[in-house]
């Protein structure tokens, strides 16, 4: 069931995210070779834990055992942080968080290059984030999910990418994850309308190569099928009469 938000709870949403905004601003500053996503991990539940009422919405969800997914190269989503992880030179991580707050969630995501990185690296970042504006501006009214995921799609297969199909994005706030999904693939006009209100995730997940992925044995990575590189890209956003309003950026 979708649940649409007031304007009172958009605002406290929109607290939650710069909270997160600042999280995942730190935690870009502090990767560098020779930093552990365990490192990563104890530093951005650390910093959200500071500000009072807040937690690590990730932290012990479904099971999950670390408050940051610290996903490197191939790995599309949901790596477990470890200590045992250290980033190297030409690397990219991809850095997934999400906070409650005053009883609403928020989600968001980027992908990082660990010192200098390839061109055709920086390339799918680039990409995966335009591709994440896109599916940004189509959310407004009159317009409906397979618009967003329309937007997104145009970009990353023009570039020559791919997009994730088994993983999509999500409503998000009062629970972590809620109705509508939201894929990076679609139709216009088709699947759910947009309407004053909702709130979602909209996070493009992006492959070189193939779109295909498998999970490892540890159940919780998802990686590429061909073993190319693969970034994330992703905020919370509300739909306003307005316009779309991202809830996840330190200006929200």
């Amino acid at each position: 069931m979708i649940q649409l938000k007031s304007a009172r709870e958009i605002d406290a949403m929109a607290r939650g995210g710069k909270i997160l905004a600042a999280t995942l601003a730190l935690l870009r500053g502090e990767v560098r070779p020779g930093v552990s996503t365990g490192e990563l991990d104890k530093i951005g539940e650390e910093f959200i834990r500071s500000h009072a009422g807040a937690v690590p919405a990730f932290k012990g969800l479904y099971g999950f055992p670390g408050s940051v997914c610290t996903s490197v190269n191939h790995e599309i989503v949901h790596g477990i942080p470890s200590r045992k992880r250290v980033l190297e030179e030409g690397d990219i991580v991809s850095l997934d968080v999400g906070v409650k707050f005053e009883g609403f969630y928020t989600d968001a995501a980027e992908t990082v290059a660990v010192g200098a990185i390839a061109p055709e690296h920086q390339r799918l970042l680039d990409v995966t984030r335009e591709a994440l504006a896109a599916g940004i501006d189509a959310a407004r009214l009159g317009n409906h999910v397979g618009d967003i995921g329309f937007a997104v799609q145009t970009i990353v297969e023009r570039a020559g990418f791919s997009v994730v199909r088994e993983l999509v994005g999500h409503g998000v706030g009062v629970g972590p994850h809620e109705d509508p999904q939201v894929p990076n693939y679609g139709k216009p006009k088709r699947g759910t309308k947009l309407a004053p209100g909702l709130t979602i995730a909209i996070e493009p997940m992006v492959n070189a190569g193939l779109p295909g992925t498998r999970t490892l044995g540890d159940k919780w990575t998802v990686v590429t099928i061909d073993g190319k590189r693969s970034a994330h890209f992703e905020h919370t956003v509300a739909v306003t009469e307005d316009g779309p309003r991202v809830l996840t950026a330190l200006s929200a």
